[in-house]
């Protein structure tokens, strides 16, 4: 597996702007909330405001004269002021969390149904790992700039401003001198900002990177072991995770010494406010009182000054996350549903397929997978598509099933193109059972329900007898309510493929895919499924994707393609006589030792 590629894809730059009108329409939901929340975030720094002016009250009417008959009511407004400010954080923090979670949660959704709405050739295309870390890690960074970034920056614009106008109002002169650090500021986080953005830009696309080595190294465990990899695996995984050590490093220094910098502007700003304001209280052109609070104002104003150039960085390092989703979003799936789309309701359908002058070649592709392919399937006829590897049978099957459309020519359904049928109402009137015999990480009852999700119990212990599995099924230690792991890995090869028939016995559809229904399976096995997979073929459009002759001798039509193309149409034993190739493909399969009976 050494030299595969595993650098994760680099999303194009995207202004903070364009970010903001994608997203910000995604809270429409919730906006009344989000309002409740941003009056809550303007009254905190309101409070805080007035608590810190209970200290000069209290310095200058309190202390400094000893006049202790006016400490109750400040006192008591300062204990009010504090009860108002839990009661107000408590309900802020609450309904800040919910607007945050609620937001990642549908945003989150949105883009995993998006994805499910692309065609199957983007999953071919792309690193599974790098699409889930966009879809786990980049849409948590979102928030902090949609939701998190707006309330944030309300409250550090708010606590600007009071505490900016209370300094003006305490001493205009101080006020000045204090905002002399202001300018630098903000210099330093510009500067700082687009820096940041860059390498954290790269730090996850490197995260992504790391997840998809991780993801598809873990995926193949077996084959690892098997070739004695497991050294290569974990040095390309160390080398992904180098890459993203430099890239959070880089971000680290950025970040590390904006940090200090700013502090020292804190640290010069407040040193040349207490000279002068030491100088105005010695020739009494401010309170002690005054003078104690105004450096407490001015030390609480640097507070969000700095929290909004950290801040600004943060909106900068999630754009580059922003711009990682928009990536994915922005793809638009290449088989649609039309705007008139007709519909066949699920199970409906008669079940005549015609494939007219189909011609079809992959993106990239050098010639055309299939050329020019003609036949007609009768409801409940069996047709055979035979032929070697790479003669286009399952190419055939993935434009039934619409997950590619033809460059030339027609596939209809019933007398309608699939390219005027609802997708929903096309794969509703199907069963298909893969070549590869795909399964979920639930219950057996949970796979078997996918073919039909509102079906009873009755229905799903019928289709699991008729597919020949209630027997193994009633043998597991928990039955029908028994896990089967990952992929299925817990059942045998036969009996997740005796799931796979069951779950499309339940779905009783009147067309029926069998994509290579015996690859994988020993001689036993193989024979095991064959009066399973009879029952299911009864009485439906069956068309049977197989390079192994013997399982097709008895299909009302057996169709041989060569290289995209169909070079004998017949029976068993008129392509026996008529086509050399199929009688050689079937010499190659007819050995004297125990083989699977025709379908």
């Amino acid at each position: 597996m050494a030299g595969i590629a595993t650098t994760g894809a680099l999303a194009p730059r995207i202004s903070f702007g364009t970010i903001f009108r994608r997203f910000w329409p995604a809270t429409r939901p919730y906006r009344g909330r989000l309002l409740v929340s941003l009056l809550l975030v303007c009254v905190g720094p309101l409070l805080d405001t007035a608590q810190i002016w209970m200290f000069k009250l209290l310095i200058d009417d309190v202390l400094v004269p000893r006049n202790v008959h006016a400490f109750p009511p400040i006192a008591a407004a300062y204990l009010g002021i504090a009860i108002v400010q839990g009661v107000g954080s408590f309900s802020d923090d609450v309904l800040s969390t919910w607007l945050g979670e609620r937001f990642v949660l549908d945003l989150r959704t949105r883009v995993f149904d998006h994805l499910h709405r692309l065609s199957v050739d983007f999953f071919d295309r792309r690193q599974l790992g790098d699409t889930l870390s966009r879809l786990t890690g980049d849409i948590d960074a979102i928030e902090q700039l949609v939701l998190s970034g707006v309330t944030q920056t309300l409250a550090y614009g708010a606590e600007i401003l009071l505490f900016t106008g209370a300094l003006f109002y305490l001493n205009w002169q101080l006020a000045l001198a204090s905002m002399l650090a202001v300018p630098a500021f903000a210099l330093g986080a510009r500067y700082f900002s687009a820096r940041i953005k860059d390498a954290s830009r790269e730090q996850r696309r490197r995260s992504g990177s790391v997840t998809a080595v991780a993801e598809e190294s873990l995926g193949n465990a077996a084959l690892v072991q098997a070739y004695d990899r497991r050294a290569a695996e974990t040095q390309r995984f160390h080398r992904e995770n180098l890459g993203r050590f430099a890239a959070e490093m880089a971000a680290t220094r950025l970040e590390a010494l904006f940090r200090p910098l700013i502090e020292l502007l804190e640290v010069v700003g407040v040193v040349l406010v207490v000279g002068v304001g030491v100088w105005a209280l010695q020739h009494d052109r401010i309170t002690l009182g005054g003078l104690l609070v105004f450096v407490t104002y001015l030390t609480r104003l640097y507070s969000p000054i700095r929290g909004a150039g950290r801040l600004s960085n943060t909106v900068y390092a999630a754009s580059a996350s922003a711009e990682r989703i928009i990536d994915l979003l922005n793809h638009q799936p290449e088989i649609p549903d039309p705007a008139d789309a007709r519909v066949i309701p699920p199970g409906q359908a008669h079940g005549t397929v015609v494939f007219d002058a189909v011609t079809f070649t992959y993106p990239g592709a050098g010639r055309p997978t299939l050329d020019a392919i003609s036949f007609t399937a009768m409801p409940g006829q069996k047709i055979a598509l035979v032929g070697a590897s790479g003669a286009g049978k399952s190419t055939l099957g993935k434009l039934l099933l619409r997950f590619y459309d033809p460059d030339i020519g027609h596939i209809t359904l019933d007398g309608v193109d699939l390219r005027d049928l609802e997708l929903a109402s096309l794969r509703g009137n199907m069963a298909t059972v893969l070549q590869e015999t795909l399964v979920f990480d639930g219950t057996i009852r949970d796979n078997i329900l996918w073919g039909k999700p509102d079906a009873t119990g009755a229905e799903v212990v019928a289709a699991a007898t008729a597919a020949d599995a209630h027997e193994f099924i009633r043998a597991l230690p928990d039955g029908y309510d028994t896990r089967i792991g990952q992929r299925g890995r817990l059942l045998s090869g036969g009996q997740r493929q005796r799931l796979a028939i069951a779950r499309a016995m339940i779905r009783n559809a009147p067309v029926l895919l069998l994509d290579e229904p015996t690859t994988g399976l020993d001689a036993a096995s193989a024979q095991r499924i064959l009066a399973p997979m009879r029952r299911l073929m009864s009485g439906r459009t069956t068309l049977i994707i197989s390079h192994n002759l013997l399982t097709v001798t008895d299909a009302d039509q057996i169709l041989f393609l060569d290289r995209g193309r169909i070079t004998g149409a017949g029976t068993h034993y008129e392509l026996l006589f008529s086509n050399p190739s199929y009688a050689q493909l079937y010499r190659l399969h007819h050995q004297p030792r125990l083989q699977p009976e025709p379908l």
